[in-house]
């Protein structure tokens, strides 16, 4: 089975989604991740997806969901790289991403992680 790889950068856990999510991995993201938080303790998680060209309600849902689990586990969620068309998918669904903070890139989203956290900005 497919798994998507959760890296750990310092403080933060950092999910990059190369492939299209369909459920069942959406699902086993989201118990990965939990199990990493928990070891881990991380006080951040940003997710990429910029690779994703179609978010539908439960992958929608799914991204809410992270996001909830990782607010009661103390660290603060950023998703980056979101593509016009799934905003507008998401917008168009009626779904709002409680709880998850939004970057352009993954740049910004580590400066808006950082920030969260305590973290001084790092030196260009």
């Amino acid at each position: 089975m497919e798994q998507i790889p959760i890296l750990k950068m310092g403080d933060f856990l950092l999910v990059t989604i190369q492939v299209e999510l369909h459920d069942q991995l959406a699902l086993s993201l989201q118990d990965d991740l939990t199990q990493k938080l928990s070891r881990t303790r991380a006080r951040g998680v940003l997710i990429d997806i910029s690779a994703l060209e179609i978010v539908d309600s439960f992958i929608g849902r799914s991204l809410a969901h992270i996001a909830g689990v990782a607010r009661i586990m103390d660290a603060t969620t950023v998703l980056v790289g979101m593509r016009p068309a799934v905003a507008i998918t998401l917008v168009e669904l009626g779904m709002s991403l409680k709880g998850v903070r939004t970057a352009l890139n993954i740049d910004k989203g580590m400066r808006l992680l950082r920030e969260a956290a305590g973290v001084p900005p790092s030196r260009p």
